[in-house]
């Protein structure tokens, strides 16, 4: 997976600081003795003795009439991080694999006394500097029953203000006052001068037309677009009462007609007072076409059902920059559902995005069923507490003991996925599944595992054998940076290439079955960890009989070469993260690494995420690029939309990459993105990044630049509502930069963001989509809970102002220290007078974002 370092996710239910409902947990040590346990968990001092490190506290308080006892418990839990100390009142704390703790008397434990605690100090590396790094998912499990996990709810109280104006936030997004400078940059626009399609078009021309579209409406199309007018009257039907017919009219009609002189993803679009004509060479660029005119509807046309809806007259001719438009979901550490993952495609089409990147596979979890070996789906599907992790994985991203619960466990049917391929391909997206390997596959082989032990009961050694991803008498010694000791397969097995190869034709029959598709698969290729395979039996016996395997480095491209070649016999090309394409040689007697010249002319497609900013690799794609190789940009300082939106405490999501708001991904410039640099790795603004030793992209290289996409991991997305979240409104940014032609501000000499910019395309964007496409969002296929942004204050002259970044929102408020709600006054300009001010944005269905608070004395 593309996370560097070991961070952990928090459960952050809406807006609220609020993680977690106070629930007391009872449990038995014997038949005559019932205890009863609450938790809460605050963090206390960042930089504690001066060094980098963390001190927060968890209470354990013994609610029962009896005294709790000082052994024949485990307390359970996940968090990513290190902790610098191991004991603490009687207690030890220990890691048992991944993001998995516990928390056990030791030799001095006393026991808790009833209704007496003990507060159990966490000593971690690093800081604690937003709601995500806290400990979630708590179970207690008995020495007596060691198979069961009993649920612990904890509390998360505020921290306190001492904690709070510690950290670097507090001067910056935890501060209102710089939210309103930086929300100075959005200038409000009138919204009847704003374009009414969206990503933006080529050519786009109003006129003084308008036309009508009702039930009296005709749809009249060439053959080659009869996929595309029925869609159009299925989108239709859930806009009117009567839906239009199909009917050859050329008046008083939307017609779709083909023209071979436009491209292939292209189309024009006129709405006259006669009518609406599509035209197209393709049924993609027809379809669209139809994304543009649902665009220009009003928005809020979603909301009810109308007998008509009017739109302006317009000519506009399309297409986009970039043929590969992706947005990557994992659904592999939190499993999302079918019907969320068809709102997701829906969400894609309005905007254009054609390939759909789906990571279904993981160390947490595997959710594609794979008939011929359902152990991948009745064990690696399901998270909870597990002694061995032989019948099901361990608990992980807070889902607890308790298994078979969303979203730690759940998996697609086969039957779903062909579903979800059929519902992508009438929306002209392409799906390419990822069999993460040969790290990060966890799950995969403790499935196997099962499988093998199942079969070797059974008498049936040799199919036991058959796809077997590990060797138990590998006893070499590794941790990945995620901290599993156990997540690689053995690539020098045969039994390994059996399984890929299984999976790979088990995954085209699904695709035939469809009628989708499948050009490419992802073989995954990420964070491998250092000192891998050196003792397995297979690579040493690899390695005397294959003269090519001189080392474990070998095994990489040995690896790649026969999923290669496996995937040409299959008229499939491979891709795979951008280590699947790198070589590693000396320099200056230190270890480096290349392009790898021997794939690079097989059409290998590297999705190249490395770019953090101060790491040295900044320039990879680029390099990759350079050296032959197809290359999605995937970049994780722009287009990681699990990275937190900014460096707020309340605020979700990772931060070890930067933070990524909707402005990151609409900004990037795909060919010269180190232009625009402004924030470094940690977030901290930077004026001019150093790029005398960094590559820049040849024309040759840029030939390679296939598109962009954007990436969201799921270790966060504990919901559908987290995960739109988080996805909203990034995903808009990605849209916009994806299809729309380069921008005059991209252009030119070495700057960071100039006003052409701030005062042209980012204005213009902000309120497009805070006026048109927010609204939108409320109503279309049910609705997404996209993230309303807080409003930045200040005081001036004594009076209380307000502004927001997408303009549009509704700012509400109150001056008595409660928060808003949607009845509460309209801020409309200055407010003068005394009090304590609250303030919030709402959505237009009364939605709020985060509130904030300033008093003018």
């Amino acid at each position: 997976m593309m996370i560097i370092n070991k961070f952990f996710p928090t459960i952050f239910f809406g807006i609220a600081l609020t993680l977690c409902l106070n629930t007391d947990f009872v449990f038995s040590q014997n038949k005559t003795k019932d205890f009863k346990i609450s938790l809460e968990w605050q963090p206390l001092q960042n930089n504690y003795e001066g060094k980098s490190q963390s001190l927060s506290v968890l209470s354990i308080r013994n609610e029962s009439s009896e005294d709790l006892p000082s052994k024949g418990y485990a307390l359970y839990f996940n968090y990513s991080g290190e902790f610098l100390q191991a004991d603490s009142r009687g207690l030890t704390i220990s890691l048992v694999n991944g993001d998995l703790y516990k928390i056990e008397p030791n030799a001095v434990s006393e026991g808790i006394a009833s209704g007496r605690k003990i507060d159990f100090q966490m000593l971690r590396a690093g800081l604690i500097d937003n709601v995500t790094q806290s400990p979630q998912g708590f179970y207690l499990v008995l020495s007596d029953t060691p198979d069961k996990g009993i649920p612990v709810k904890c509390t998360y109280p505020e921290p306190s203000p001492e904690f709070l104006s510690s950290l670097p936030a507090a001067k910056t997004w935890m501060d209102p006052t710089y939210v309103y400078s930086k929300n100075q940059d959005v200038q409000d626009m009138d919204e009847s001068k704003l374009p009414l399609i969206f990503p933006s078009p080529i050519e786009y021309k109003l006129n003084q037309a308008q036309y009508t579209i009702s039930a009296n409406t005709g749809i009249s199309f060439e053959p080659l677009f009869v996929k595309e007018a029925a869609y159009l009257l299925e989108e239709l039907g859930k806009l009117l009462h009567s839906k239009p017919s199909v009917q050859q009219a050329k008046t008083n009609a939307i017609v779709f007609k083909r023209d071979p002189k436009i491209a292939k993803e292209g189309y024009q679009l006129d709405v006259s007072e006669k009518g609406i004509l599509i035209l197209a060479s393709t049924p993609a660029g027809a379809f669209y076409g139809i994304q543009s005119l649902k665009s220009m509807m009003p928005p809020l046309s979603w909301k009810t059902k109308q007998h008509s809806i009017t739109l302006r007259g317009v000519e506009v001719k399309d297409e986009p920059r970039f043929g590969y438009r992706s947005f990557m979901l994992d659904v592999a550490r939190n499993f999302q559902t079918k019907s969320e993952i068809l709102k997701v495609l829906d969400l894609m089409s309005l905007y254009k995005l054609n390939v759909f990147h789906f990571h279904f596979s993981e160390d947490e979890g595997w959710r594609i069923e794979i008939p011929s070996l359902p152990e991948l789906t009745q064990v690696g599907s399901v998270r909870g507490h597990t002694p061995d992790n032989k019948n099901r994985l361990q608990a992980a991203f807070a889902s607890g003991a308790e298994p078979n619960q969303m979203p730690g466990s759940g998996y697609l049917s086969r039957k779903d996925f062909i579903e979800i391929l059929r519902y992508a391909a009438a929306r002209h997206i392409q799906v390419i599944p990822e069999i993460e390997s040969p790290g990060h596959a966890r799950a995969a082989i403790k499935a196997m595992e099962n499988r093998y032990e199942r079969l070797i009961k059974e008498g049936k050694p040799v199919e036991a054998s058959r796809y077997r991803l590990i060797d138990p008498q590998d006893q070499s010694q590794y941790r990945s940076v995620q901290g599993w000791n156990d997540n690689v397969m053995d690539v020098a097995l045969p039994s390994v290439y059996n399984f890929m190869e299984k999976v790979t034709d088990e995954l085209i029959l699904m695709y035939k079955e469809a009628g989708a598709a499948l050009r490419t698969i992802h073989y995954g290729g990420d964070e491998v960890p250092a000192k891998v395979w050196e003792k397995s039996p297979a690579y040493l016996q690899l390695k005397a009989t294959n003269p090519e395997i001189k080392s474990t480095d070998d095994l990489w491209y040995y690896y790649f070469g026969k999923l290669n070649a496996m995937a040409k016999k299959r008229g499939l090309f491979v891709s795979g993260w951008e280590e699947a394409g790198m070589r590693k040689t000396i320099l200056d007697g230190k270890p480096h690494y290349i392009a790898n010249p021997d794939f690079a002319d097989d059409h290998f497609q590297l999705h190249v995420w490395n770019n953090v900013i101060g790491w040295g690799a900044e320039d990879l794609a680029y390099k990759l690029a350079n050296g032959g190789y197809k290359v999605v940009l995937s970049p994780v300082s722009n287009q990681y939309f699990d990275l937190a939106y900014n460096s707020s405490y309340y605020e979700p999501g990772y931060k070890w990459g930067g933070m990524v708001d909707v402005d990151k991904p609409f900004y990037f410039i795909p060919y010269d993105f180190l232009k625009n640099v402004k924030e470094d790795g940690q977030g901290r603004p930077i004026k001019d990044l150093d790029q005398t030793k960094m590559i820049r992209l040849t024309d040759y290289g840029k030939s390679n630049i296939v598109g962009l996409q954007g990436l969201l991991w799921s270790e966060n997305n504990v919901s559908k509502d987290r995960l739109e979240y988080m996805m909203l409104p990034k995903l808009l940014g990605l849209a916009e930069r994806a299809w729309a032609p380069e921008p005059e501000w991209a252009k030119g000499e070495y700057s960071i963001l100039s006003d052409l910019y701030y005062k042209n395309s980012w204005t213009s964007f902000t309120n497009v989509v805070g006026k048109r496409e927010l609204p939108r969002l409320n109503y279309y296929h049910g609705g997404y809970s996209y993230r309303i942004p807080e409003p930045g204050l200040m005081i001036r002259d004594g009076k209380v102002l307000a502004n927001i970044q997408l303009p549009g929102l509704e700012i509400r408020y109150t001056k008595d220290g409660t928060d808003p709600v949607p009845g509460s006054a309209i801020y409309t300009g200055p407010i003068s007078g005394g009090g304590k001010y609250r303030f919030a944005a709402f959505d237009v269905s009364g939605r709020r974002g985060r509130v904030v608070g300033i008093e003018n004395k």
